[in-house]
């Protein structure tokens, strides 16, 4: 034992001394001495047993280098053991004070521990960022490994960290960067701004000490990281870097239909996917009807996905969160990146507007397929698809305590068509398309209160709006008229909020969150302008809901010794639209129990409620699904998700393994009634008279499954394998016979292989193969026919019926049709050369990949091809008039493209 422990020991001794000799005189003086028991040793003779008990105890804890926050603990265990076991049955009865004076004794008791614990402690803290830009790093880890404690950095950098006053190692780590240690002697509070350097792969040794980043050491379960460089090695659709992409190849996570950008997680719906960026949520996150994401990898720092046992601060949503966080822009030097390929390109810049102290980031991103075609279609007929996108990020240093964060997204799509004609007297012009487009805006301001206190206050703007239109105008110069016809519809969802948070470190094994949010929605599911001058008629319709969806958590990650860590939480949510009020307590739960130093056992358990909804006409979640609010007649999406699971870090081979499973529960999900829909561009009349709630249904869902990972983040070889085994059921009353079905991204297994290997440093390969069950369709498969007739005119007022002879389809259960299995192979080559432009350095990427590249014939979607009989009035239809037609949209698709960093 080394002074400094002697002297805390001696420190110890001397308190409980003074505590027990002060509690001996309060049982005696509370203790009427007519009471008839014999109390002139009783006191003396328990105290003196607590007393040494605590000593033991004491002794025991420092001599084998245990945490002081240990010895507090027991020592309130035995404190509260004598008074409930020993004195309660003696004393209790006797008391002349009110009974609640035990109570208040313990409670002193605790915060006297506290307190005479604390002058022996000091905290560490400050920011981590990545040396040469002064980025801060989400998530880096904080360890002292002779004390075996530990932390992290939160969402801006910032790290608290309270450790015993002695001699210290502090290792800082964080995958892909170069591990530091600091040996420091603590006499005082200390704040330390730490930078890291990049490298190409971690200290084998350094791995070793660095626990808290071990996926078997962290409470929270059912949790994805991706380092974001990683993820940029991974080949992919015609060379653009998708994060979503890469979020599909995980387990528990699914695509959609080919080429989607969409996911589903454990049974959830697109719409069940909180997505946020930079504290903004994003609604539809998808370019070119669902085959990219809308976020641009160069501008993006960290990406966190949770699949079950959320954290309380995440509310809102049933299924995933996925919190994405832009780059703060370098504040030393002026840098920027970019890449030229097939389809689009983009330009990242970014530099210090006052050095280490101010920044800006601006990164755009541009389609160029429209520009492409343009020169081989004709002038007055032509038509194209284009969309773009533009991150930016503003922040300030005011001083050491205090940042401020100013950010934004806006991104468009838009599909359109135009077409003229003109001849002699008469002109005619038609145009007719599809946009939607993302804005989104947060400004945030960081303040450090103290070593253990921080807070984050964020103002949010987030605005999501879609319209399709069909505009014509007619010009006839003989008879100098004009006729116009327009139709346009619109949807869409406004959100401004704001939101406060706190984390606070009150102990070494405590990290309290707390926090508030409110947001004002303004929900438009439709606007329609009708126009027709050929009736003269014209209509404005628009149809507008406002709600106010509120909430307020606590969480606390605790440490109870070295074998259990357990992460409590819970959210209030409330949510006002129309007049009706709903409010629900969320209850949140995450557990680690360290079975062995590199294997421990998790369990979670989260329940969730969802206000907002988005209704899908075609379950692919095109941009023409429109979001609506609950109402009083809509009720709230619910459901409640447990998982179990075991963790093992393989030191040696930097391996992570996990195996999870889960069971979730959902009611009060909603679709359409079936062949409702909301888009009435062929009936503009009846558009005003149409009402989204009177087409609504509501049921329940089940999922559940086991899921499977082995990961390697870093080193020369690195991906990772997953394997998720699931089953997704649905029950509507009014669909099926309100039976269950199996919900249309059921997929029984899920196979995801991925690869990235450094052949040396200026060569890079890649590798993806994928596997999963055909998802479930609501196919016809049978058919029998019908015969209409046909009013045909044969002479004035004198009408015959034709008779035409066609077919309806069989069904059977809901999507009680499998489609074949979706496999895919893609690979890439990377390769690296540092080269000169300008007298710049310049680091130059040129990639050359495939996808598909067995040129896999994957199902789009499938329809009957049926052909007429020869003879009209032969009502036979034979095997052969019937087809199952299956379209696949991507062959083997080369790519090509050219990256540079300077």
């Amino acid at each position: 034992m080394n002074y400094a422990l002697f002297q805390e020991y001696k420190y110890i001794i001397k308190s409980v001394n003074s505590f027990s000799f002060e509690l001996n005189e309060l049982i005696r003086q509370a203790i009427p001495a007519q009471s008839g028991h014999d109390f002139e040793s009783y006191p003396d003779e328990s105290c003196t047993y607590l007393r040494m008990q605590m000593i033991k105890l004491a002794f025991n804890v420092i001599s084998t280098g245990k945490q002081f926050t240990e010895f507090v603990y027991r020592y309130k265990m035995y404190f509260c053991s004598f008074i409930y076991i020993v004195a309660k049955p003696v004393i209790m009865p006797s008391l002349k004070l009110p009974g609640f004076l035990i109570i208040a004794v313990f409670l002193f008791f605790s915060v006297t521990c506290e307190l005479f614990s604390q002058p022996k402690r000091f905290t560490i803290s400050g920011f981590i960022y990545e040396k040469g830009s002064r980025e801060t790093l989400v998530g880096a880890n904080v360890y002292e490994p002779n004390l075996r404690i530990g932390s992290t950095s939160n969402t801006y950098g910032f790290y608290s960290v309270t450790l015993p006053r002695d001699s210290v190692e502090i290792v800082f780590s964080y995958v892909g960067y170069t591990t530091v240690v600091k040996e420091l002697v603590l006499t005082g509070n200390l704040r330390l701004d730490i930078e890291l350097d990049r490298s190409i792969e971690l200290d084998e040794v350094v791995i070793t000490d660095e626990r808290m980043s071990r996926i078997s050491q962290t409470t929270q379960m059912s949790r994805l990281e991706i380092p974001i460089q990683q993820a940029r090695n991974i080949p992919m659709l015609l060379g653009e870097k998708d994060l979503f992409k890469v979020l599909q190849l995980m387990p528990g996570v699914q695509s959609g239909t080919e080429g989607t950008s969409g996911f589903y997680v454990r049974g959830g719906g697109p719409d069940q996917n909180l997505i946020i960026l930079d504290d903004a949520i994003v609604y539809n996150a998808s370019h070119l009807f669902g085959f990219f994401s809308v976020f641009n990898g160069d501008a993006i720092k960290s990406m966190q996905l949770y699949k079950g046992g959320f954290p309380a601060r995440y509310g809102g949503r049933l299924s995933s969160v996925l919190d994405i966080q832009m780059k703060d822009g370098n504040k030393q030097k002026f840098a920027g990146e970019g890449g030229i390929g097939l389809i689009s390109s983009r330009l990242t810049l970014e530099g210090p507007i006052v050095k280490d102290k101010a920044s800006f980031l601006i990164s755009g991103r541009r389609t160029y397929l429209d520009a492409l075609v343009r020169p081989f279609m004709p002038k007055d007929s032509y038509g194209g698809y284009f969309f773009y996108d533009l991150n930016s990020k503003f922040n300030y240093d005011i001083d050491k305590n205090n940042r401020i964060f100013v950010s934004s997204y806006m991104g468009r799509d838009k599909f359109f068509i135009n077409d003229s004609y003109s001849e002699p007297g008469f002109e005619d012009e038609f145009e007719a398309g599809l946009y939607w487009q993302n804005l989104t805006t947060t400004v945030r301001w960081n303040h450090v209160f103290s070593d253990r206190l921080f807070a984050n206050a964020s103002f949010i703007f987030s605005d999501y709006r879609l319209e399709i239109y069909s505009r014509e105008k007619y010009v006839d110069n003989f008879q100098n008229t004009t006729r116009e016809f327009d139709l346009s519809y619109n949807s869409g969802i406004r959100d401004i909020g704001l939101k406060y948070d706190i984390t606070w470190n009150p102990l070494p094994n405590h990290l309290l969150r707390a926090g508030i949010q409110t947001i004002r929605h303004k929900f438009t599911p439709s606007a329609v302008v009708f126009r027709d001058d050929d009736i003269g008629k014209f209509e404005r319709t628009q149809e507008i809901h406002y709600s106010l969806e509120s909430g307020i958590y606590v969480e606390d990650e605790i440490s109870m010794g070295d074998k259990l860590r357990i992460n409590p939480g819970l959210r209030f949510s409330h949510f006002r639209a129309d007049g009706k009020s709903y409010m629900n307590l969320e209850p949140r739960f995450n557990s680690n129990l360290i079975i062995y130093p590199e294997v421990s056992w998790k369990a979670s358990f989260a329940s969730m409620n969802q206000y907002v909804h988005l209704l899908s006409t075609t379950g692919i979640g095109l941009p023409t699904d429109l979001w609506v609010p609950s109402t009083g007649q809509i009720a709230p999406q619910r459901t409640w998700q447990a998982a179990t699971g075991f963790a093992y870090d393989w030191l040696n081979r930097n391996l992570e393994f996990s195996i999870e499973g889960y069971y979730k529960k959902s009611r009060d999900i909603i679709g359409y009634t079936e062949g409702a829909s909301f888009l009435f561009i062929d009936d503009p009349e009846n558009a005003e008279n149409f009402s989204w709630q009177d087409n609504i249904t509501s049921g329940e869902a089940w999922a559940y499954g086991l899921e499977f990972l082995v990961q390697r983040k870093s080193g020369r070889f690195s991906g990772w394998a997953g394997y998720t085994l699931s089953w997704i059921q649905h029950r509507f009353d009014e669909l099926n016979f309100g039976e269950k079905f199996w919900a249309r991204y059921d997929r029984r297994h899920d196979i995801s292989l991925v690869g990235i290997y450094e052949i040396s440093p200026r060569t890079t390969f890649s590798a993806t193969w994928v596997y999963a069950t055909g998802n479930a369709y609501d196919l016809g498969t049978g058919r029998f026919p019908v015969v209409s007739h046909t009013p045909f005119p044969t002479r004035q007022d004198d009408f015959h019926y034709q008779p035409w002879f066609n077919s309806a389809n069989v069904y059977e259960k809901k999507n009680s049709f499998r489609a074949a299995s979706y496999q895919r192979l893609d690979v890439g080559v990377q390769f690296h050369r540092e080269i000169t432009r300008f007298g710049y350095p310049v680091k130059r990427t040129i990639e050359l990949g495939a996808y598909n590249a067995y040129s896999r014939k994957n199902p789009f979607f499938y329809y009957w091809d049926s052909r007429v009989p020869q003879n009209p009035f032969d009502t036979e239809l034979d095997d052969m008039s019937r087809r199952l037609m299956q379209v696949s949209i991507f062959p083997i698709v080369p790519s090509i493209s050219v990256n540079f960093k300077f």
